[in-house]
């Protein structure tokens, strides 16, 4: 049946039986699709149904569908065209993990991040009423994105709004509210039949045609909302200016369907609470659900393995927690991230002094200040490309006190398969912007153990390390505590670099001796406060300088390097500012990303000879 499905068209002549039988196929497809390219697995499983039941209501070529976080939109890919590309997901020049507008109309709007979507989607509505269209617009989030503030303050303004808007609240955990129970999930299964939305609906049209029959049929609404309130409390979407519809089986199609068509009827603020199950139909990942939320490429038989390979993160957490076994005063932060920053151990052995605030990066970084200003010593780990929606914070609530906060700014640079959402290619720049601000960028299980510990013992500001996602390379050696350190020795030219971009630079350095070229490598340990005297020292010598970078170019520490030399008065031969430039870069491996942007060990060779070869600096 999957083989007939071109388009959403497809499936809306569908009895409920076929679309249960293609339920099933979708399945299927995923787990063999994600075995094979990983990916997001059991929120995908889980939304199965709900996606279906989207599209058999709604034309997402026109209407507008906008996903948060967006990892749950597979079966939507599958369903408008790309299932014949879905072996590419997450690969070099194929599909991406999230919506991607430039890859279909049915993308509405790039997704990656939590809980903007009922403010993007409230933007969309309202250029729909000011435009006099007529589609209909929806925000599908799952109840985690209900932990950032930035959702309340798009459902406070909808709310209040009355802009015809359906956010669907796919809840496959949490409980929303303390009201549903025996009395609400009986109501709601009355209101999601199909009997009971036929008959408000035709209701509503013969009372719309009577004289006073409008006036009528809402002073009846507001005496039904009125007895409601009385017997049991309303859900705080009600009070927010929703009409709440729920809880709905997020895996009956027909009730999804009904509830659906009965929200779009309702012409205003609704929001929809589907229940659904995570990991649904793998047992595997219904079971260890957080296991399968991300995972690489696995055997379906077998299952993800449960072995972990030494990373960044896991070094980072051990070292935290060996620190706290001797200092009370060390607390670990983590926004909904536990197991992705390493913090698991931490928090078994000391849950009274580790805090997961949920998806709200802001509110840690404020609550790390405040705990610094009280005497702790707060340690936030959180993942580059997160960590920017608390940046007002770190300059406000932290920096602007020189608060001894500790950041432990994880996945910096280059992710790989999740793309541009997640490159941490902005953190370089948005931190060494903030004054009191010390930034360390260790390239080495070592390096990051040896300043982390100075971070937390030694340091008395705000102090970031930023570290990339995965393991190290060739380069293991520890932290000598200097700003910077010389490599190898050249006459040639320098190559700059800082973090593990050595391991580019010393490879690169070693195909230029075979050439003739003897380059220099300094290494920089810290990137903020800036100390250029080793890289000064150098290009005074060799004339040369090439700098790279897995970050945007402007703002980069290539571009604080030029100002300094041009401060020295010294002049170059030759300049080569290597960086994934101004603009984004998509998904792929790491090692595929920096080639295509050309800060690998090829593209620093190509760039030295370049210099080296007279040609104009640029």
């Amino acid at each position: 049946m999957l083989e007939q499905i071109h388009s959403p068209a497809d499936l809306r002549s569908l009895s409920q039986g076929e679309l249960n039988a293609l339920c099933g196929e979708l399945r299927t497809f995923l787990l063999q699709t994600v075995s094979q390219t990983g990916g997001h697995l059991a929120s995908n499983l889980g939304a199965v149904e709900l996606t279906v039941a989207i599209h058999k209501v709604f034309d997402t070529r026109r209407d507008r569908l906008v996903f948060d976080v967006g990892h749950q939109c597979y079966v939507h890919k599958i369903l408008t065209g790309r299932a014949g590309e879905m072996h590419t997901l997450r690969q070099f020049g194929g599909i991406a993990g999230f919506p991607k507008p430039v890859e279909s109309d049915h993308d509405a709007f790039i997704a990656g991040h939590a809980s903007n979507s009922v403010s993007v989607a409230l933007g969309m509505a309202r250029a729909r009423t000011l435009q006099h269209e007529n589609y209909s617009v929806l925000a599908l989030l799952g109840d985690g994105a209900l932990t950032g503030g930035l959702a309340y303050e798009g459902l406070n303004d909808a709310g209040d709004s009355n802009e015809p808007l359906i956010v669907i609240l796919n809840d496959n955990g949490m409980s929303i509210n303390p009201n549903v129970g025996g009395i609400s999930s009986h109501l709601a299964s009355i209101r999601t039949r199909k009997s009971y939305y036929t008959f408000k609906k035709n209701y509503r049209r013969v009372m719309a045609r009577l004289p006073g029959g409008k006036r009528l049929y809402q002073l009846n609404h507001k005496l039904k909302t009125a007895l409601k309130k009385m017997f049991w409390p309303c859900t705080m979407f009600e009070d927010m200016g929703f009409t709440y519809l729920g809880p709905v089986d997020g895996h009956n199609i027909e009730r999804l369907c009904t509830t659906l068509e009965w929200a779009r009827e309702l012409n205003g603020p609704v929001l929809v609470h589907v229940k659904t199950q995570k990991g649904r139909g793998y047992p595997p990942a219904e079971s260890n659900p957080n296991r399968y939320h991300g995972v690489g490429a696995f055997d379906l038989a077998a299952g993800v393995s449960g072995e972990k390979k030494t990373d960044f993160s896991a070094v980072f957490g051990q070292t935290l927690e060996e620190l706290a076994a001797g200092d009370e005063r060390i607390c670990a932060i983590t926004a909904a991230m536990e197991e992705g920053t390493g913090l698991e151990s931490f928090s078994r052995y000391y849950p009274d002094r580790f805090f997961d605030v949920g998806i709200a990066e802001g509110h840690a970084a404020a609550m790390a200040g405040g705990m610094a200003k009280q005497g702790l010593v707060p340690v936030f780990a959180v993942y580059s490309s997160f960590l920017q929606r608390g940046y007002d914070q770190l300059i406000h609530d932290v920096a602007l006190q020189n608060l001894h906060a500790v950041f432990g700014v994880d996945r910096s640079g280059l992710v790989g398969a999740d793309g541009a959402t997640h490159h941490g290619t902005a953190d370089a720049a948005y931190l060494c912007s903030i004054p009191n601000m010390t930034v360390y960028t260790p390239a080495s299980f070592q390096e990051l153990r040896d300043m982390l510990r100075h971070a937390v013992r030694e340091e008395t500001g705000p102090v970031a390390l930023r570290y990339p996602r995965g393991g190290e390379g060739q380069y293991a050696a520890g932290w000598d505590g200097g700003a910077a350190v010389c490599l190898r020795p050249g006459r040639d030219g320098t190559i700059v670099v800082y973090g593990t971009m050595v391991n580019q630079a010393l490879q690169a350095a070693g195909t230029l001796a075979e050439q003739g070229i003897q380059a220099e490598v300094i290494k920089l340990h810290r990137i903020a406060p800036l100390a250029p005297e080793a890289v000064l020292r150098s290009v005074e010598k060799t004339g040369v300088l090439v700098t790279a970078e897995e970050c945007f170019h402007t703002g980069s520490v290539g571009q604080r390097l030029c100002e300094a030399v041009l401060a020295r008065g010294i002049v170059l031969r030759g300049l080569r500012l290597l960086s994934c430039g101004d603009r984004f870069v998509y998904q792929g491996s790491v090692e595929q990303l920096r080639h295509s942007v050309g800060i690998d060990a090829e593209g620093i060779v190509r760039a030295v000879c370049e210099v080296c070869h007279g040609e104009d600096a640029t």
